[in-house]
């Protein structure tokens, strides 16, 4: 197993920018191949800004001519991550590229209208992605945020494949249906989602940094109606609210005016609850007739909830703790074999520098406590990834997947 990853746009040493989607495409087939050393990659995972929407349609054969990739997927992105950089809101294209013996591999395309019923039998889904959930895969999902249920398609998954890793993100860069670009194979399309199944001789490691902590208490949800929260514990929401923000310092009250979020408990049968125990959701508003309080998910009654706000630096800790764990594991990838591993990040458009004030915030901190791993991926319009066992759509998070071999794993 081998990978790689590059990334192609200004020339951040003489200040030059390329012009066409094709140059850039050369530029980053070459570091690829160099990298491979000459092998043929049996998985092309491409992302491309959405500058060059008039140029997506090519996309796939330039990779082909480049690169002979066996299989591609990919999208559009407001922002990229390849070769240890983070460009935002630049023209670039970020491609990885993996080798990937004894590993079966199958892309696939769906739009919203193939989407099985969440009562429908799991056979109905595997038959969609075809695969078997005997065969343990795992998956890259890279939908597109409009007209599409992204819940339900993560939901139908964890069902039929309980025991499988779900990653990926919402392709971005376009504000109106019909503008991203789903890549897959040798296709363009500008709906639905599109994906691969990895089966065989792969393990997936999975890390999710939410970068959100919790204030005030919790709260039961005693009344609300799809994304309206009207009640917590008995009393308007709003009221609720505002109690726990004149608990707080002067700090975070100002922290909580841009930045201040609902986090729904994911484990209703934990006792206590802590930073990373909830699924963070945007307060989009309060309603001026009830003063219900709008809420970017669907709410159910007797859920547990509490408010959470964001500040670079508490994202930069809750990331810091994680890779600090992660490479602390028995079973994380050694430090000797980085050439077999590679790696993928789904991060949220409002991370990066528009959150910390500096470029490769987290490419860096990756590279801090996992080396020199591959590590492709692009900003996202919501992250696709697992908490507690669950899938879910998230929102200001970076979603992580490491990908090594089984025989790597010093468990094996």
């Amino acid at each position: 197993m081998k990978w790689a990853s590059a990334l192609s746009g200004k020339d951040y040493l003489g200040g030059q920018s390329y012009g066409s989607v094709r140059e850039l495409i050369h530029e980053c087939a070459e570091k690829i191949r160099f990298q491979l050393e000459g092998q043929i990659p049996d998985l092309v995972i491409v992302f491309v800004s959405s500058d060059f929407q008039n140029e997506f349609d090519k996309i796939p054969l330039h990779l082909k001519n480049e690169l002979k990739a066996k299989n591609i997927i990919g999208c559009s992105g407001g922002g990229l991550i390849g070769g240890g950089v983070e460009v935002e809101h630049e023209k670039a294209v970020a491609i990885t590229a993996c080798v990937l013996p004894d590993v079966e591999i199958k892309t696939f395309h769906f739009n919203d209208k193939a989407l099985p019923d969440l009562d429908a039998s799991p056979q109905q889904w595997e038959d969609l992605v075809s695969v078997k959930a005997a065969d343990s895969p795992s998956f890259i999902l890279l939908p597109d945020p409009f007209a599409f249920n992204i819940d339900n398609l993560v939901q139908g998954l964890d069902y039929a494949f309980p025991h499988s890793v779900k990653l990926g993100g919402l392709a971005s860069g376009a504000n109106h249906a019909g503008a991203n670009a789903l890549f897959c194979q040798d296709q363009v399309f500008h709906e639905g989602v599109v994906g691969v199944s990895l089966s065989g001789n792969l393990l997936v490691d999975s890390l999710v940094a939410q970068g959100c902590r919790p204030i005030g208490n919790t709260f039961r949800i005693t009344s609300c109606s799809e994304n309206y929260l009207i009640e917590l514990d008995g009393e308007r929401a709003v009221h609720a609210l505002k109690r726990v923000l004149d608990g707080l310092s002067e700090r975070d009250q100002s922290l909580a005016k841009n930045s201040l979020f609902l986090g729904i408990v994911m484990n209703e049968f934990q006792e206590d609850f802590k930073a990373g125990d909830f699924l963070i959701r945007n307060i989009m508003g309060i309603e001026q007739r009830t003063g219900a309080l709008v809420i970017g998910d669907i709410l159910n009654k007797e859920r547990t909830v509490q408010f959470h706000i964001r500040d670079a630096q508490t994202s930069a800790d809750d990331l810091r703790e994680l890779l600090s764990s992660y490479s602390k594991r028995e079973d994380s990838p050694d430090h000797k074999n980085l050439q077999d591993c590679g790696a993928l990040l789904f991060s949220c458009l409002g991370r990066g520098k528009r959150l910390y004030g500096e470029p490769n915030h987290d490419s860096n901190l990756f590279r801090e406590f996992l080396g020199e791993i591959p590590l492709g991926g692009f900003f996202c319009n919501g992250e696709i990834g697992p908490v507690g066992g669950t899938t879910f759509l998230h929102g200001y998070t970076s979603s992580f997947g490491i990908f090594r071999e089984k025989a790597a794993s010093k468990n094996d």
